[in-house]
């Protein structure tokens, strides 16, 4: 690879006689890309970048020092002209390997990766965790998340971004927030300041909010920045931390506040979790925040809202959310939330840290979630992804009050149907799904009818994508109770990707999401299974690629 493009030629200064000692080398910046050799059996290092004696940027990485695993990249626009000086403490042999260029490593192949999720959101290069920041401004959906740039492993925590105007196509932007002195960069949200109530607006030009977790060894602390650029450039508040409770708490955990405006008090509201728990805090100036209360049960990254119940807007609960799923649904008065049932969850699987997009606009009140698909893509320079968009309603049950989540009616776009049938017999459906002409991404949609108190379903080179257990009351593993409580039937929506599947049951009212296995040796590639069942309605779409 290196062969086709121009090696830095640089002298590498090596500082003492151990091999790990500390080594630089100055470069002059020509080129958009500066190009790293990563290898997962290297040890890391930490690689620092100065100009004029003045630290750039900071990280850890494997640099390889023989033949790489994968590259990845620094995007040096910013810097195109100038001289910095590369400092690592690493093995040297690496520092040969950097070059600079014009397109990145592997630019050539972006997207059609052999594990390149293909209707999913995956990052360019590295690993990808919480979705950070969701919100929607001037026709545009920003999609802020948990990003290490310089690895496929968790580190060097910073925001990556995207946008995109229909929340399936997404065009991946530089890194919004890095690590800076205070620490690296954890989860958080961002809100649009349109009263200026932080008095970092411009002319008619809102800022736009980010508040997120700092963490270092000793403590994470809450810490704000604005940028007046539709989220491209970031600036910090010079007197960040705005919040440090690890005192008060006696724990280190107090992470991923969520903010939003409550309009009724005129004030914004911060969830927080901390050590047990949703603290709620509140701010007039998004600067100065002041602790109200705060509800037991929860782990990590907070989301509080509040929806129509049945599509009614005159009639709304409130949601408190979790990380793994959980929530509660009850009233909030702007500075407590007073849950009325819960704890329930309605989705299970690979999804983790889910945060919904704010600031939707009048015309489109929609409460749409993205959540981190915990699902490996092996071998790729690059891992995890982002799971489908999905609407959240609440809607009345036999239960109660419960979410349901649907994929939002932009993933359409993706989807041809190529054939429709009703009241098949297993060996009759299990012929028509031959008539998809691919089965590396597809979608299915689904009734079966058990004509026994057994299990049934569909699998896929023998991984059990759906297995619905009637006698005991279990979809994949998971107890799940349709609304009708005699039905011996179960629809599915069901969405396979390049390495994940994503199963939607009855409508919503519960889902999951999993890793596709790879091929294996069975004999049938997809197929119902199950004891004289009727498959009542099955229909089948092949998938576009989101990708150019």
């Amino acid at each position: 690879m290196k062969s086709t493009f121009t090696l830095i030629a640089l002298t590498v200064l090596v500082f003492g006689s151990h091999l790990l000692s500390a080594q630089t080398l100055a470069l002059k910046i020509t080129k958009r890309y500066l190009n790293l050799p990563v290898s997962q059996a290297q040890n890391r290092g930490i690689m620092q970048f100065r100009q004029n004696d003045k630290l750039e940027r900071s990280f850890k990485i494997r640099l390889a020092t023989d033949q790489p695993d994968y590259w990845v990249f620094c995007d040096m626009a910013a810097l195109k002209g100038q001289t910095i000086t590369i400092r690592y403490d690493g093995n040297s042999a690496g520092l040969s390997k950097i070059y600079q260029d014009d397109t990145f490593a592997g630019q050539d192949s972006l997207y059609h990766e052999k594990n390149r999720p293909q209707f999913h959101y995956s990052t360019r290069r590295g690993w990808i965790n919480d979705p950070n920041g969701m919100i929607f401004y001037e026709g545009e959906y920003h999609l802020f998340y948990q990003h290490n740039p310089y690895e496929r492993e968790w580190e060097n925590m910073s925001w990556g971004h995207a946008v995109s105007n229909d929340m399936i196509h997404w065009e991946e932007l530089p890194t919004a927030l890095s690590p800076d002195s205070l620490g690296t960069m954890f989860s958080g949200s961002t809100v649009i300041d349109y009263t200026n109530t932080a008095g970092f607006n411009r002319g008619n030009v809102p800022a736009m909010l980010a508040f997120f977790t700092v963490d270092n060894p000793e403590k994470q602390v809450q810490c704000l920045a604005y940028s007046l650029d539709k989220g491209r450039t970031w600036t910090k508040y010079s007197k960040n931390p705005l919040i440090d409770s690890k005192a008060k708490w006696n724990s280190k955990d107090t992470r991923d506040p969520r903010v939003f405006w409550y309009q009724p008090g005129r004030h914004w509201v911060m969830v927080l979790n901390e050590r047990d728990g949703h603290s709620i805090y509140t701010s007039k100036n998004a600067k100065e925040w002041h602790f109200e209360s705060h509800v037991t049960g929860f782990w990590e990254c907070p989301d509080l809202f509040e929806l129509p119940v049945d599509g009614d807007k005159n009639r709304t609960k409130w949601v408190m959310y979790g990380a793994s799923t959980t929530y509660m649904i009850g009233s909030f008065d702007g500075k407590t939330f007073k849950p009325e049932s819960g704890k329930h969850s309605y989705t299970t699987g690979s999804i983790y840290a889910a945060q919904t997009f704010t600031n939707m606009p009048e015309s489109d009140p929609r409460r749409i979630q993205i959540g981190w698909g915990r699902i490996p893509q092996p071998g790729m320079p690059f891992n995890h992804m982002m799971l489908l968009p999905t609407e959240l309603r609440l809607r009345t049950t036999k239960n109660g009050l419960r979410l349901s989540s649907v994929p939002v009616r932009e993933t359409e776009q993706l989807f041809n149907r190529v054939g429709q049938w009703t009241s098949l017999p297993a060996a009759e459906a299990n012929d028509k799904l031959k008539s998809l002409p691919s089965l590396e991404r597809f979608r299915i949609k689904a009734t079966l009818k058990l004509s026994h108190a057994t299990s049934a379903g569909l699998s896929l080179f023998g991984q059990r994508i759906l297995d619905y257990d009637l006698n005991s009351n279990l979809v994949n593993g998971v107890f799940y109770s349709p609304e009708d409580m005699t039905s011996m039937e179960v629809t599915a929506d069901i969405y396979v990707d390049r390495t994940s599947v994503e199963v939607f049951i009855d409508n919503g009212a519960y889902s999951y999401s999993m890793e596709r296995k790879p091929i294996s040796t069975a004999k049938e590639s997809l197929q119902f299974w199950g004891n004289r069942i009727e498959v009542k309605n099955l229909e089948l779409f092949t998938a576009q690629s989101i990708w150019k």
